[in-house]
């Protein structure tokens, strides 16, 4: 694997649609392109790891977390440098699942990360298993980006399409320009409030079905409570993390835009 490179990619199963709203909240300049029949990727322009303050995988991690945790899909984040590579599979509240090999493709992690990996995304618990385990066991002939390429190969079974050329192990410049080739891309910036509160105006007058308002209260509470700590920890820190400031910002977000949105009047016209 390349020394010089150091990247993330995030793969949400969700069309790009559903993933543009979130991904405002990260706050992070990123390309959003369709990756196949029901899943999205995500190419970050890579500022918090380029002043070398937070390890990449821990930034990764915290977009996963924050993308996985406020959304009803499942998000696989993608991460390499020139030492390690890995990957991180959040889903809800649950914990996340990671996985670590070194440079040279020597795998660090948990065996069983890789059974509930599987379990988590719904693929076949033995032949789809029986690949992801291979990615467990020493091998002299594949290295980490082999490793990454390997477990997006088992993705695929799922419908995971990347972009021609989005893949690990390449710069972040070479990432972003092949991701905005593929028909849909787009740029995804910071967060707009103008468009977080026409969603649900525009959503009643395409007809859209809405959750009932003691739902989404609800759910607008506990993401409140979830986030505001876990803001306040990461900048607490004596190293601010960025990745888990970066979840607790966008859960902390939705909360208090969930909760405003659910306390306004109605209004008819």
């Amino acid at each position: 694997m390349d020394a010089t490179p150091t990247g993330v990619l995030l793969l949400c199963r969700a069309e790009p649609d559903a993933v543009a709203a979130p991904a405002h909240l990260l706050r992070e300049p990123m390309v959003l392109a369709p990756a196949g029949t029901g899943w999205s990727v995500l190419v970050p322009e890579g500022r918090p790891w380029l002043d070398g303050s937070e390890p990449v995988e821990r930034i990764a991690t915290g977009w996963a977390t924050a993308l996985g945790v406020g959304a009803p899909w499942p998000v696989v984040a993608l991460w390499w440098d020139g030492e390690r590579a890995g990957h991180t599979l959040a889903y809800g509240f649950r914990r996340p699942v990671d996985y670590t090999w070194l440079a040279d493709g020597t795998p660090v992690g948990e065996d069983e990360a890789m059974l509930t990996f599987a379990e988590r995304l719904g693929l076949d618990p033995v032949l789809d298993v029986q690949d992801l385990q291979a990615l467990t066991r020493p091998d002299p002939h594949a290295d980490a980006r082999a490793r990454l390429l390997g477990l997006v190969a088992v993705l695929t079974r799922l419908g995971l399409e990347p972009p021609p050329g989005v893949q690990p192990g390449e710069t972040t410049a070479h990432l972003r320009a092949a991701a905005r080739t593929r028909p849909g891309a787009r740029d995804v910036e910071g967060p707009d409030r103008r468009d977080t509160a026409r969603a649900e105006p525009d959503a009643a007058r395409r007809g859209a079905p809405a959750a009932p308002a003691r739902v989404r209260l609800a759910v607008a509470g506990v993401q409140l409570a979830v986030g505001l700590p876990l803001l306040v920890w990461a900048l607490a820190r004596r190293t601010p993390s960025p990745g888990w400031g970066c979840a607790g910002a966008l859960l902390t977000a939705q909360g208090a835009l969930g909760l405003a949105s659910g306390r306004r009047p109605a209004s008819y016209g």
